[in-house]
């Protein structure tokens, strides 16, 4: 053995690395994420595998900003990067730039994922959707001010109801920082204290154009609002995780408009129909007074001719009550006659004008029925039908004996 020929082992893995990575400066890689953990660092550390083989891999924290979903164990993935080694450990490991899901797209995975989120947090639970309210006043909306949406979004108000205000909060709506825009021009127009509904979206796009209401900032934001929201992106094919979260889903901005709007085109057209039906009803009513107002036309007569009859009314009710009195007083007369033919006859002086008498004691009138009411000595008054005299007793003598 050759002593002098020996090299250290840093110099062997520093000749190691410079083989290593001048030889394999750019790879596409496919396996399977094992073991993915994310200190605070930011970096990803993963291990990618395939049934035979395995490579430690690391994704610095400049490239997994540009990472649509979150890397997990057992994703199937394409990983782009480059070979090196690590000289601490002697490692080698695969430095990754890029990763791409097998078989579907970062987007889509990363949408999948999100979805998969917020739907197991309830965000999309139908009992936190809130109600439009029937006749908005002040309308948020969250989009480009340079884009058509907004354009379309005046043009349809403007077309259907008059009177609304619309108070634009401009924000990107694609591209880096878009999101953070989004979701801060909804939470300002949440402190605004008469806003009654909101507008959030874009006109259509690529998928990436599209991807910032996509964001979990933006989900978020819809959520946590107290005023309703619209979510109006791209066009009706077009679906997003703001479409989810939000109160309601427009196909367009022109489509959100025109729901906003809605209730009152509903209560117009409503109040016409009964404008309507009031009018027919009132000419009906008019045409039916007018027909009796003509025969109570005629059917009225002359003032002076009603009064000559109404005077003839009288008459006839005057001498009816004249003949009735008569009649009455007729009956009555005759009653009376009656009746003091019959007081006539029980009268007492009738009875004495016959030679009855009526014999009284002293002072007292007694009046005496027996001889066994008197005594010798008695001052007595008999009444006869012309008079009164005074006697006294003297003699009793009663009947069989003195």
């Amino acid at each position: 053995m050759d002593k002098s020929a020996a090299v250290s082992v840093s110099t062997l893995v520093q000749l190691l690395q410079e083989l290593v990575e001048d030889n394999f400066v750019e790879v596409l890689v496919q396996g399977e994420l094992s073991n993915v953990s994310r200190p605070p660092s930011g970096h990803y550390y993963f291990t990618l595998k395939d049934r035979k083989a395995q490579i430690k891999c690391a994704m610095f924290r400049s490239h997994v900003r540009a990472l649509r979903f979150k890397p997990s164990d057992g994703l199937k993935v394409i990983c782009r990067g480059r070979v090196s080694i690590y000289p601490q450990r002697g490692d080698l490991q695969l430095i990754v730039e890029g990763i791409e899901p097998e078989g579907v797209g970062a987007l889509q995975l990363a949408f999948d994922q999100l979805q998969e989120k917020l739907e197991a947090e309830g965000l999309f639970a139908p009992e936190l959707k809130q109600p439009l309210p029937p006749f908005p006043q002040v309308i948020g909306v969250v989009t480009s001010s340079s884009g058509a949406a907004i354009q379309d979004i005046l043009n349809v108000l403007q077309r259907r109801s008059a009177g609304l205000q619309v108070l634009l909060r401009s924000a990107r709506v694609q591209g880096e920082g878009a999101a953070a825009e989004i979701a801060a021009g909804i939470a300002d127009l949440n402190r605004e204290t008469d806003v009654d509904v909101l507008i959030v979206g874009r006109g259509g796009g690529s998928r990436e154009d599209l991807w910032p209401f996509n964001e979990e900032i933006v989900a978020r934001a819809i959520a946590a609002s107290r005023i309703p929201v619209i979510s109006a992106v791209g066009h009706e094919v077009d679906f997003s995780i703001a479409d989810l979260v939000a109160d309601l889903r427009a196909a367009t901005p022109s489509a959100a408009a025109e729901l906003v709007v809605k209730n009152r085109l509903e209560l117009e057209r409503h109040l016409d129909q009964l404008t309507l039906r009031l009018a027919a009803q009132i000419r009906s009513r008019l045409s039916l007074l007018s027909s009796r107002l003509y025969g109570l036309e005629k059917r009225l007569k002359a003032p002076a001719e009603l009064v000559k009859i109404q005077q003839l009314q009288l008459q006839q009710l005057q001498f009816r009550l004249q003949q009735s009195m008569l009649e009455l007083v007729s009956q009555h007369n005759h009653r009376l006659a009656l009746l003091t033919g019959r007081l006539q006859t029980l009268s007492p002086l009738a009875v004495l004008s016959r030679g009855y008498a009526i014999i009284k004691r002293g002072e007292t009138k007694e009046v005496i029925h027996t001889s066994e009411q008197l005594k010798k000595g008695d001052q007595l008054q008999i009444e006869f039908a012309d008079g009164e005299v005074a006697v006294a007793v003297t003699q009793i003598d009663k009947k069989g004996r003195k």
